[in-house]
């Protein structure tokens, strides 16, 4: 249960996201970082695919977000990792991830960040989510 998202005069206006996210009474949902790993567990897609792979990280998260009970404008925060120093590169996955289901969980507290590695070999994109829980 979002209460309110607020973004103060006194920092920059933020695209697409909100500074603040306040939640009301209630319980949270932390989800463990979502891979884009399929039913056996592998990497999707081929080798440098962020699209199949970001494709994969938004059907898992919408599944957890579904098993514990919340939707995507549950969300209160999220954290996007993307295996890329190319800015180009992590708009280009922020903007999938915003023009997919999942897109009202990025419109909270929100950061995305290039990082050097993540954890299986070969993944490129990780999405890390927070919900309110009615």
């Amino acid at each position: 249960m979002i209460e309110k998202k607020l973004n103060p005069p006194t920092v920059h206006e933020p695209p697409g996201y909100s500074h603040i996210t306040v939640s009301s009474e209630g319980r949270l949902a932390h989800l463990a970082g979502q891979c884009p790993l399929d039913l056996d567990g592998k990497v999707v897609g081929e080798p440098g695919d962020f699209d199949a792979q970001t494709d994969q990280v938004i059907a898992n998260c919408l599944a957890v977000l579904e098993a514990a009970g919340a939707a995507p404008g549950d969300v209160v925060r999220s954290v996007i990792y993307v295996v890329s120093s190319d800015s180009a590169q992590l708009a280009a996955v922020w903007d999938r991830l915003n023009e997919s289901p999942l897109a009202p969980a990025f419109s909270t507290a929100s950061t995305l960040l290039g990082v050097t590695v993540l954890g299986f070999r070969g993944q490129l994109v990780e999405v890390d989510l927070t919900a309110t829980l009615s």
